[in-house]
């Protein structure tokens, strides 16, 4: 048959996952001639075929690619014809724009495992073994395309054995840009706060095992950042961790050695498993198997995030130890994760030894978490093993934009075309050194993508750290109402077009007409949104100080019940306050003073908590919602009354009735049950996709609740609520 010349452009995550010499294996197999190659777009394949051939090639190509490839497109094209002696795989092509995606970091694979503990290996027991189909990525990307002298791997020079495998097209490790091994690779070293080393590079596991079962606390410098490491069965460890760290009862993430181990400590069914095991290996929430040794790792809640290990660090530790580790990320209280010598150093008094390595960390990356909701993965942070991100969008765009994010929770995003590129998370913009995180994630997204935004989008509030951002910088912007945005999140990633039905459940945000919005029912399309209902306004006392206390919520809206009375009251939220106190807050109250207005479904929670004296003061953001999904009981039927008129949910009849419940279970029961029949009486008379979005929805008993009323809901499985 006649030979053709065809010009193939494969688009996606198709660098740094072996792509060129699966392509060049394939070529060997249908003996073909011509070249592969890296470019900005992607890979690009020239080859010389008859047409049933190439028809086989093609499909091969998508459905036998790399475990870690994703392949957005496959556009082909019949071109001039030229003449090929043989099929090489070329040196990377740079030219212009990038639209390749950039791999994000994942597990170690079996084969690399297997070498690992394999004493006839030459990288056995080595913590930094990998190959193309395993290990970092995004966390030492300087630059694209993909190839070590943009990467943290510049730094070491390959030995003549690792060339050999780096040079060889049908090796795994065949341009597998962190290749090294004992002799030319990255090296540990454990150091005391003194930074005293006298540890052998080949006993350090050894030493850090030991140290662990002793109760020490680790700093181990991980894939994108450092993690706090003890010993989470040693109740002297964690309770020193806690302490040390000032986090008296936020939930730790516990590092597990394998399914077993974690099947002894959590309920696990098969979609929890395939997750604790995926290449990403995401924290997962997980119902706690024994709720009394489970209080020291997360109190008062019944759930516990469990992950398992996926760096050959990790794995050796592992094989020495048998308990399993508080693995807890390194950060200063409100800073990012600490990623380098100088910023886990200020930690230095809470840690008692440091298990360093010489890689530098390019990009920082945190731990994702991930809970199953109704057989729905619900992703509440998105980070290593997901991120970056790619999302098509069903549209395209006429700019290059860059997405500036909120100010909790921050994440960026750049557009171009039709997908957006989402940065992993970036965590709150409280402080200095976190508005400086945000900074270097935006610089390194627009360098690693060569993107030079024409437009800057960011959030309606005005005092929100990303607003300032994108005011100081000389380019066209444009702001979306918080919420909106949200809803437009989920479109977006399900590929929703036309008008849909959105619900922001959420802990605040700036909304149009001044105040802080939060429980909001919304008729959304691309072109903009109506907001049809929301939770009638209440005062929070104090501003931003009610945000993190609850009993100044729950006052504000006694007195909304009762005015001065409630001053007499013998309620929880009464008595968390000195009479002083109550006296200022209703002066406070009554003139409108330092007390914006909220419609907060948010804050409704964090009331709720109050008045039934489970929580007054969090000392971590959603602990009240946390503490009401434990006193949830499905065996308690009803709700609370509520009314709704003129677009305006009136929720003072709930509290009302709720405040002469007798027992706390049956009342938080009923105020979930409430909050289903308000999606629900708002909801009937639009016969649209009904979307689901915003903090609340991280709520697992809310969302299990709505899912089960409402089958269709649509919410975000990719992108954190």
């Amino acid at each position: 048959m006649e030979l053709c010349t065809y010009k193939i452009v494969i688009k996606g995550t198709v660098q740094g996952v072996g792509f060129r010499p699966f392509v060049y294996a394939l070529s060997q197999r249908y003996i073909l001639t011509g070249t592969v190659s890296n470019d900005s777009s992607g890979v690009t394949i020239y080859v010389n075929s008859d047409i049933l051939t190439f028809k086989q090639f093609l499909i091969a190509l998508e459905y036998e690619c790399p475990i870690l490839a994703i392949v957005n497109s496959v556009e082909y094209e019949e071109i001039t014809y030229q003449a090929f002696d043989d099929f090489r795989i070329l040196q990377t092509q740079e030219d212009g724009d990038v639209r390749v995606n950039i791999p994000a970091d994942v597990s170690m694979c079996t084969a690399c495992e297997k070498e690992l503990f394999d004493p006839n290996n030459r990288r056995f027991s080595y913590p930094f073994i990998n190959c193309t189909h395993c290990g970092v990525r995004y966390s030492l990307i300087y630059d694209l395309p993909y190839d070590r002298e943009k990467t943290s791997m510049k730094n070491f020079e390959m030995c003549k054995r690792c060339e050999e495998e780096y040079t060889n097209p049908l090796d795994r490790r065949y341009h597998a840009q962190p290749i090294g091994c004992w002799d030319c690779g990255p090296s540990l070293t454990l150091c005391d706060t003194n930074e005293n080393i006298d540890f052998d590079n080949t006993k350090v596991i050894d030493k850090v095992v030991a140290l662990l079962k002793d109760g020490a606390i680790i700093a181990v410098k991980g894939v994108g950042g450092y993690h706090l490491m003890c010993d989470a069965s040693n109740e002297d460890a964690v309770t020193t961790l806690r302490e040390r760290k000032n986090r008296p009862t936020k939930p730790f993430a516990v590092m597990v050695k394998d399914t077993t181990m974690a099947k002894e400590l959590a309920e696990i069914n098969r979609h929890e498993e395939e997750l604790l095991t995926s290449k990403e290996r995401p924290i997962v929430l997980l119902d706690a198997k024994d709720y009394k040794n489970s209080q020291l790792i997360a109190p008062h809640i019944s759930r516990i995030g469990l992950f398992l290990p996926y760096t050959p660090l990790h794995f050796l530790i592992f094989q020495k130890l048998k308990q399993p580790l508080v693995a807890t990320s390194a950060n200063v209280t409100d800073e990012p994760i600490a990623t380098n010598k100088e910023s886990i150093e200020k930690l230095s008094g809470v840690y008692d030894y440091l298990l360093e390595h010489n890689r530098d960390i390019v990009n920082g990356c945190d731990d994702s978490v991930v809970m199953v909701v109704k057989d729905q993965e619900v992703i509440l942070r998105r980070a290593r093993g997901y991120a970056p991100m790619s999302v098509e969008l069903p549209f395209h765009l006429d700019k290059k934009s860059l997405a500036l994010g909120a100010n909790q929770k921050s994440t960026i995003a750049i557009g171009f075309d039709n997908q957006a590129i989402l940065s992993p998370h970036i965590g709150d913009l409280d402080g200095i050194e976190s508005v400086a995180y945000y900074k270097q994630n935006i610089e390194n997204l627009k360098r690693i993508y060569h993107h030079k935004p024409e437009i800057m989008i960011h959030d309606k509030h005005p005092n929100y750290e990303s607003t300032k951002y994108a005011k100081s910088l000389e380019l066209p912007r444009q702001e979306v109402q918080h919420h909106y945005a949200h809803i437009l999140a989920v479109m977006a990633e399900k590929q929703l077009r036309g008008k849909v039905f959105g619900v922001a459940f959420d802990g605040t945000g700036y909304g149009d007409d001044g105040n802080l919005w939060g429980g909001e029912f919304m008729l959304c399309d691309y072109d903009g949104y109506e907001r049809v209902a929301h939770l009638n306004y209440f005062k929070l006392l104090g501003g931003a100080k009610a945000i993190k206390e609850p009993r100044r919520v729950a006052l504000s809206l006694l007195f909304d019940l009762y005015g001065k009375n409630a001053l007499a009251l013998d309620n929880p939220s009464i008595r968390a306050f000195s009479d002083k106190e109550l006296e200022t807050s209703y002066v406070m109250w009554e003139k409108g003073l330092n007390a914006p207005l909220s419609s907060s479904l948010g804050r409704l929670f964090d009331a709720v908590a109050s008045l039934l004296g489970l929580c007054q003061v969090m000392s971590f953001e959603g602990e009240s919602g946390m503490i009401l999904e434990e006193l949830y009981d499905s065996s308690v039927e009803g709700h609370y009354p509520f009314t709704y008129e003129n677009g305006k949910i009136d929720i003072l009849p709930l509290l009302r009735e709720m405040l002469n419940e007798e027992y706390s279970t049956i009342a938080v029961s009923k105020f979930f049950h409430t909050l289903v029949e308000m999606i629900a009486l708002v909801y009937k008379p639009y016969h649209l996709p009904l979307v689901l979005s915003g903090g609340v929805f991280q709520n697992r008993v809310l969302l299990e609740l709505v899912l089960t009323r409402f089958p269709k809901a649509i919410l975000s499985n990719k992108i954190p609520p």
